[in-house]
């Protein structure tokens, strides 16, 4: 190990004997050992650091200190910070509510410290989520949907000075200060809620330019006296899950400087992508009917004395002329709440977290944005887990990265491998050099004749069958019950033959169809899955992915009405995954069309028709075709 002077920033206002103190130990990064797996994640209570109370780190990650533990000796404050905007239209620039926690010796002893920062519109309560309080689904598809139910208001709750302890225990021990702030019009920030609005991006960008001394803080949300930030490095790195993990990626497109680094954990990327699929009507997972202005209505948590201008101004106003829920077409609306559009403004180190099976915020937000800050040479690194909504990386993954871009320790995490995948059965990620795996080849797969029983699923040979199949929609059966039925008029099915050895699948699978319905619109479901079906088991043992479409949209932002007995060709992605289907499974290609957990529920009867020599998907395997053992065919 080598030891060396901690770089803190002004250190010289630290007492000397602090800094004779300030030593460090880094583990060696030398270049060999740079692309091996770090330690497994120390799952123990830390080991504590005595002596003097200044940041110490060992292999490059930060340790709790004695001298920042103690809770007692924290000091914890809020203050309201000034933005640059007023979404309320009160002719004032609204303020956010901020608390901060720190160290003690912040004040007593001159030290200046990094900040990790969560905000969130869920910190002052939330609204209902019976389901007569967002959108009825039982309609035809493209129809206009009836009027649905006036949510309750939120009984406004006035928390201080401390809004959350999140992450609090976990980082000012470690010689961090720890900051929360109520996104506007939620608590007792000021303004208006607007779901992906551009207040909510230059909201977290005030704060962090308050930590920066560029922005003003009061203490109190109208007048009061100013509050600075003495104390911060101006050093930022923001972290939060699903709403919350949204806002560090809206405050980073923004390219506020001292915004150092990111850890997104499933985070919605683009409300389009999250209420819509590929110009289709589509319900996150677990809230069938919900929508951009029922989301509204859920945080709305803010003044109530605002909010029938919030109200009149957003949910009734932009949201109900832009949301569009009879089209399902992409438009400027949804465009401005896509931060895949705004990221060529991000600058700040990127590590995107995500489970391969959440079915709330779905893995492709985390893929889109790590994709596209790769392109840009942003420092970026994805940790993908099979669980569900949520699931942060392992906190020593989380402390290499923060330790290196706010503390400038010099740990070697930007030469780490760039994907962090759990494998199924494991608790600790493998290292990828890349997601996708990169031996991953696409390898094209048709269908053969026999889908309302099982058909065929081999590989592309150049020939094609000639062959239309037909389906009939019945939103009463769940894609489950269809894909492990023997036989079903309500679906086609087309499988390999059962595998002779281990398939590894990573990246995204692309599937193209030819279809047609005898109605002018119709929901279309895709599922990719593991066969035979294990009975009473979790969905999760034969659903490998899944994606859905309009069969109308020739294009993202065009919708022409279907015209019975013609043919429209598709090509869209499934969602993002990484799994070994085993040796003895059959993989299976699922078409059907309304998904009773997604979609919206038309009568059912109509009938779909797809044409099998235009019909494939492409799967993302490991070792391409040779790795099948065998031709499927």
């Amino acid at each position: 190990m080598t030891t060396r002077t901690l770089p803190v920033a002004r250190a010289s206002r630290l007492p000397a004997s602090a800094l004779a103190a300030a030593v460090v130990a880094v583990g060696l990064c030398a270049a060999g050992a740079a692309a091996q797996a770090p330690r497994p994640a120390r799952d123990a209570t830390p080991e504590v650091v005595t002596g003097p109370a200044v940041p110490v780190f060992v292999d490059g990650q930060a340790q709790v200190v004695g001298g920042f533990a103690d809770p007692s000796t924290w000091i914890r404050h809020d203050l309201w910070v000034e933005t640059d905007f007023d979404s309320d239209g009160d002719g004032r620039l609204d303020r956010v509510h901020v608390d901060v926690s720190r160290p003690g010796q912040t004040d007593r002893e001159g030290l200046e410290v990094p900040v990790i920062y969560e905000s969130s519109p869920y910190y002052s309560g939330v609204g209902s989520t019976e389901s007569e309080y967002f959108w009825n689904v039982r309609h035809e598809v493209g129809a206009v949907p009836p009027r649905r139910g006036d949510m309750p208001p939120i009984e406004q709750q006035s928390r201080r000075p401390i809004i959350s302890n999140a992450h609090v225990a976990t980082w000012v021990p470690r010689g961090f200060a720890v900051v929360h702030s109520q996104s506007p019009g939620t608590g007792l920030s000021q303004g208006c809620p607007t779901v992906g609005g551009i207040n909510e991006s230059l909201a977290p960008k005030a704060v962090v330019d308050w930590l920066n001394g560029r922005a003003r803080g009061f203490t109190e949300p109208v007048g009061g006296e100013e509050v600075t930030a003495y104390w911060s490095t101006g050093k930022v790195g923001m972290t939060g899950t699903s709403y919350n993990g949204t806002l560090p990626l809206a405050a980073a497109t923004t390219g506020v400087e001292g915004l150092e680094a990111i850890i997104p954990i499933a985070p919605n990327t683009s409300y389009y992508h999250y209420y819509r699929s590929n110009g289709l009507v589509r319900s996150p997972g677990g809230y069938l009917g919900e929508d951009v202005d029922v989301l509204y209505d859920f945080i709305n948590s803010g003044d109530p004395e605002r909010r029938a201008y919030c109200n009149a101004t957003y949910r009734d106003g932009e949201m109900a002329a832009g949301r569009d829920r009879v089209t399902g077409d992409y438009n400027d609306f949804w465009q401005g709440r896509d931060y895949l559009n705004a990221i060529d403004g991000v600058r700040a180190a990127t590590l995107m977290a995500h489970g391969f099976n959440d079915w709330n915020v779905m893995p492709e937000h985390s893929w889109r944005i790590s994709r596209a800050l790769r392109e840009r040479g942003v420092p970026v690194q994805i940790y993908y887990h099979q669980g569900g909504h949520g699931g942060p990386p392992p906190l020593e993954r989380m402390n290499r990265w923060f330790t290196r871009y706010l503390y400038g320790i010099d740990n070697g995490v930007e030469n780490d491998p760039r994907a962090w995948i759990v494998r199924e059965g494991d608790r600790e990620p493998t290292p990828y050099p890349d997601y996708p795996h990169p031996e991953a080849e696409g390898v094209k797969l048709r269908p053969r004749a026999g889908g309302n029983g099982v058909g065929l699923l081999t590989v592309d040979d150049g020939s094609v069958e000639n062959v239309v199949e037909a389906l009939t929609d019945d939103v009463g059966r769940t894609g489950a019950a269809l894909a492990s039925a023997t036989a079903s008029s309500n679906r086609l099915l087309y499988a390999t033959p059962e595998l002779v050895k281990d398939v590894h699948l990573s990246g995204v699978a692309s599937v193209t169809l030819r279809v047609a319905a005898n109605a002018p619109a119709a929901n279309l479901s895709v599922w990719l899955v593991a066969l035979p079906w294990t009975e009473g088991g979790a969905i999760t043992d034969n659903l490998v992915t899944r994606g859905w479409a309009d069969p109308q949209n020739t294009s993202p932002r065009e919708s022409t009405p279907l015209v019975p007995g013609e043919f429209r060709e598709l090509t869209f992605d499934l969602q993002p995954d990484d799994q070994v289907i085993p040796a003895g499974q059959r993989i299976g290609l699922m078409i059907f069309s309304s998904d009773p957990e997604f979609t919206l529920w038309p009568a059912p009867g109509t009938e779909l028709a797809v044409d099998l020599a235009g019909t494939s998907i492409t799967l993302p395997i490991v070792g391409g075709a040779a790795a099948l053992g065998r031709p499927v065919s």
